[in-house]
């Protein structure tokens, strides 16, 4: 079994995030704004170093326990890229489809955000591949 190392987390961390910046920057921003019902002034209006510090921890978060779990289980590159990308599509958009389900959510606004989790954690498990 593997060690897990703080930086490649970080690293993998760090690429989530960036992309998250581009999906909700100049890829989906608009529709994205508008399915989630948030005006100019709401985006404006929030406390943005709270918002993303949070937001960069909880992706630590996932990208820790997708870190711990390959290395406990030795995966190969092939179950790494599985197992980043059956986060993301088992586990994580799951989650937010139930949550939006309740809320009465868009399809829409789901879509963009379940390609947010997928993408991004095939990102991130490539960063952790690329790292060994």
């Amino acid at each position: 079994m593997g060690e897990m190392g703080l930086l490649p987390i970080v690293l993998a961390t760090l690429a989530f995030f960036i992309f998250g910046a581009l999906w909700y920057g100049p890829l989906f921003s608009k529709a994205w704004q508008r399915e989630a019902g948030l005006s100019e002034d709401a985006i404006r209006g929030g406390n943005m170093a709270v918002i993303f510090g949070l937001a960069f921890l909880f992706e630590m978060l996932v990208v820790t326990t997708l870190a711990h779990t390959v290395a406990r289980t030795g995966a190969s590159d092939r179950a790494t890229m599985m197992m980043a990308v059956g986060f993301g599509a088992t586990i994580m958009v799951p989650a937010i489809g139930i949550n939006y389900l309740f809320q009465r959510r868009s399809a829409k606004l789901f879509a963009i955000d379940a390609g947010h989790f997928v993408i991004g954690m095939a990102i991130v498990g490539a960063v952790l591949i690329a790292w060994r």
